[in-house]
């Protein structure tokens, strides 16, 4: 049973969390902090980020809390937010690619792709990709990745519904969005290993956690979804995947974790027994790679 109390120490480490002022970002941020690592907490609002570092201080830690504006909708608020953070450090230990939108009306990037595709994996392929030399600056540096349950329900990914070309369905759209995490991740960690990269590419998912992600679902709604879980994980707990991620000993580059309980619902850290067709499907997940390169004009450095 994997907590916050195995996490080694973090002094000297560099951290970067995106969406941390609230939910699985808050919590992993905290615990990050509280083991020692220097932390930004990468918020699209800045007064809810700084109340965030405020409410993490006043618990205590050892590290060090800033906050950066990041915008994940824009492009070029990413490469705008990652030139700066490269001019303030050194290299990059631990990225968590947390941030996420869930099901919100249909809606679209500044560069125009869905909303989800576009937060949840675009801005997070571009973010990555951008700070990528600070990440092979450090030693053994980690790449965690969130995606979700959810990822299941996609078979595949649509590469002619990426920008609202056809209805809009909110569940499928957010699948998708997941599923392509994952594949990034998994790309991600071919690559690395390929070009012998010491960076670890991992994926992790926080089970059943009630968060701010469900602002966009009724209450009526919510409320059924939530008797059919029968049990929900506050944020400390659905954090413990992404931390387990980020900073243990253990992790082996390439694989998604999650919580070991029925469904994955709730649990402690272990490796996620999730798995479909499209999950392994190493071409689609060049083809994923391709499209994102395209459409962010990022190219990997390996």
């Amino acid at each position: 049973m994997w907590t916050i109390k195995e996490i080694p120490d973090l002094t000297g480490k560099i951290a970067l969390v995106t969406g941390a002022n609230t939910g699985i970002g808050f919590e992993t941020a905290k615990a990050l902090y509280k083991a020692g690592a220097s932390v930004t907490l990468a918020v699209r609002n800045e007064a809810k980020g700084l109340a965030a570092k405020e409410q993490i201080e006043k618990e205590g830690g050892k590290g060090i809390l800033n906050v950066a504006v990041l915008d994940l909708s824009s492009l070029r608020q990413v490469e705008k937010f990652a030139t700066q953070f490269q001019k303030e450090q050194a290299q990059l230990d631990i990225l968590v690619n947390n941030a996420g939108v869930m099901i919100p009306p249909p809606s679209l990037t500044e560069e125009g792709f869905e909303l989800q595709f576009g937060v949840n994996f675009l801005g997070h392929f571009a973010l990555t990709g951008h700070l990528f030399p600070l990440l092979k600056k450090s030693t053994n540096a980690r790449v965690v990745t969130l995606s979700s349950g959810a990822a299941i329900r996609a078979a595949g990914i649509d590469f002619d519904n990426l920008r609202l070309e056809k209805p809009y369905d909110a569940w499928r759209e957010y699948a998708t969005s997941k599923l392509a995490d994952l594949l990034f991740t998994f790309e991600l960690h071919r690559k690395l290993k390929e070009n012998n990269n010491t960076i670890l590419s991992v994926a992790a998912h926080p089970g059943v956690t009630k968060t701010d992600l469900q602002r966009n679902i009724s209450e009526a709604e919510l409320q059924q979804l939530l008797a059919e879980f029968k049990e929900v994980m506050e944020p400390w707990q659905g954090a413990l995947p992404t931390l387990f991620a980020a900073t243990d000993t253990a992790v082996i580059s390439g694989t998604f974790y999650g919580p070991d309980g029925k469904h994955e619902y709730t649990g402690y850290p272990a490796p996620s027994k999730h798995h479909t067709a499209a999950m392994a499907d190493q071409q689609l997940a060049a083809d994923l790679w391709s499209y994102a390169e395209k459409a962010t004009g990022i190219y990997y450095s390996f």
